[in-house]
């Protein structure tokens, strides 16, 4: 689904108004239909058992909030509505939505944060309407001002907490907190999401969001370029190489994976596992031969062999039997449980350059570029996927400083021509032309040491059995992220293991055959 600016959601509600004609109370009056609704539904009782409030602000957000008062009053709840900013700061709209309530015998209250019975009242609400800003905020909410007031209390309610268009403090653009911000249980957002409620502190803020329609004509919806995406079930299936019936094991690919030290044997077992377990037809690993015996021992389905090593990790000399392996296969993965030393480095190097076949670089592949980004940029004609942490992606030059996770990824990948997947909470897939996509599976269980070499291995086999890159690595972080949610299921995120992500993985890709 299409993730959009602040400003392109400013530019659909212009277009809708002026050029088709569109009244904006009747925008409202729909949107304030659907927070309504979603208040609704999170009652723990009949709406005349409960009560709520509704904390505006001074735009038209503050007209929704207001209108799903008054909705919410014709329902049956006892309803209170708070004016946090200046009256005279209305919009025509608002002041439209605030005659419809007085009429219903509800008035607009000016919020007084020193107002003890004002506090009392929604901290013991059922349900609170978070109308203080809408996507527009670009600056941190002040502490020590009424706004700052309104969000601590919305955050201390025992309320089920409805967003309408986005939680207020939550930058639209980038999910980055602006001072401080509300924690909703329910976002009701219109027409689009946007970028900031699927990344960043955002997604964790907005809590289950809810895309409304609210009449924006749909030719200008679909006409509207977007940047970032998120990844759904009908894009995974879409993009999954298709197999043929007359297929053999050559015909679904051959990967070779380059990993593996003394301490770190589950790494490469486990990007190999992953690699079968996603259609691949033939996988080889290679190891240092200290450790081969275990590899030997622990994969079936894979095909281990020994390389030459130095002090339990691979030496420089392994490197023309790397490439000579590399040539006959249709991906490489290179980095798991490789571990970190002046010889590995050198490896590294050597083989980013001279690899002609598409690499996926996880773990300390990634981190032998730290002050060689150069080697990288030398790869532009060939296909290059990093998988970093932001741990890695720091190392790597990347700049996470200014909380936009999002913009960091899509600069780096159009800056070094590789395909980024920024591992976290919403993995981030950003491809050398800007585009960027935003995964939706996945959960805690998924935060534990080898987690990251099962998706190396997805996305090599995936690259193998014939997929773009950017399809190979937002699929494939799709598919890591859904085969962790059934084994959570199962489980629990506490109790689950990255072997179980990979055993869940013919589940995952069967539910989008």
């Amino acid at each position: 689904m299409k993730l959009t600016t602040a400003e392109q959601m400013k530019e659909l509600d212009r277009q809708a108004i002026e050029e088709r004609g569109i009244p904006s109370i009747d925008l409202m009056e729909r949107a304030a239909a659907g927070v309504a609704e979603a208040a609704l539904a999170l009652l723990p009782k009949r709406p005349g058992k409960c009560r709520g409030a509704a904390l505006c602000g001074a735009g038209n957000n503050c007209g929704d909030g207001i209108a799903a008062a008054r909705l919410l009053f014709l329902k049956g709840l006892k309803v209170r509505a708070f004016l946090v900013g200046d009256y005279e700061k209305l919009t025509p709209d608002a002041l439209e939505e605030t005659r419809r309530l007085s009429e219903c015998g509800v008035e607009l209250e000016r919020f007084d944060p020193a107002d003890e019975s004002q506090r009392a009242w929604v901290l013991g609400c059922d349900v609170v309407i978070d109308a203080l800003f809408g996507v527009g905020l670009s600056r941190p909410i002040g502490a020590g001002t009424p706004f700052a007031a309104a969000v601590d209390w919305m955050n201390e309610s025992r309320a089920a907490v409805v967003a309408a268009d986005i939680a207020s403090g939550v930058s639209a653009d980038t999910g980055a907190v602006l001072g401080r911000a509300v924690r909703a249980d329910r976002t009701v957002t219109f027409t689009l999401p946007k970028i900031g409620q699927a990344v960043g502190e955002g997604a964790a803020l907005s809590g289950n969001v809810e895309v409304r329609d609210i009449g924006i004509p749909a030719d200008l919806v679909r006409g509207l370029v977007c940047r970032a995406q998120t990844v759904e079930r009908d894009f995974a299936r879409a993009a999954l190489p298709p197999r043929r019936a007359d297929g053999h094991k050559g015909t679904f690919g051959k990967v070779l994976i380059v990993g593996g030290a003394v301490g770190y044997t589950g790494a490469p077992y486990l990007t190999a596992a992953a690699a079968v377990r996603t259609g691949c037809g033939l996988v080889s690993l290679g190891v240092p031969e200290t450790i081969w015996p275990v590899e030997a021992a622990k994969c079936v389905s894979a095909m281990p062999f020994p390389l030459p090593d130095k002090h339990g990790r691979l030496s420089p000399k392994a490197k023309e039997e790397i490439l000579e392996r590399a040539a006959g296969c249709d991906a490489v993965a290179l980095g798991p449980g490789l571990g970190r030393g002046d010889g590995v480095t050198e490896l590294v190097l050597d083989l980013l350059q001279k690899i002609q076949q598409p690499m996926v670089l996880d773990a300390d592949g990634i981190n032998a570029l730290g002050g060689h980004i150069d080697v990288l940029d030398a790869r532009r004609d060939r296909i290059t996927v990093l998988t970093p942490h932001d741990g890695e992606f720091a190392r790597i030059g990347g700049d996470l400083t200014g909380s936009n996770r999002l913009g960091a990824a899509r600069a780096f990948g159009a800056a070094h021509g590789c395909v980024l997947v920024l591992k976290g909470h919403r993995t981030l897939t950003a491809a050398p032309a800007g585009n960027v996509l935003v995964n939706t599976t996945g959960n805690s269980g998924l935060a534990k040491g080898g987690s990251g070499d099962v998706l190396t291995g997805i996305v090599a086999a995936l690259l193998a059995q014939g997929a773009t890159a950017v399809r190979a690595a937002a699929v494939g972080v799709w598919l890591h992220g859904r085969a962790g949610d059934l084994a959570a299921e199962r489980l629990t995120p506490y109790g689950m293991t990255p072997e179980d992500v990979v055993s869940s993985l013919p589940a995952a890709i069967g539910e989008i055959l």
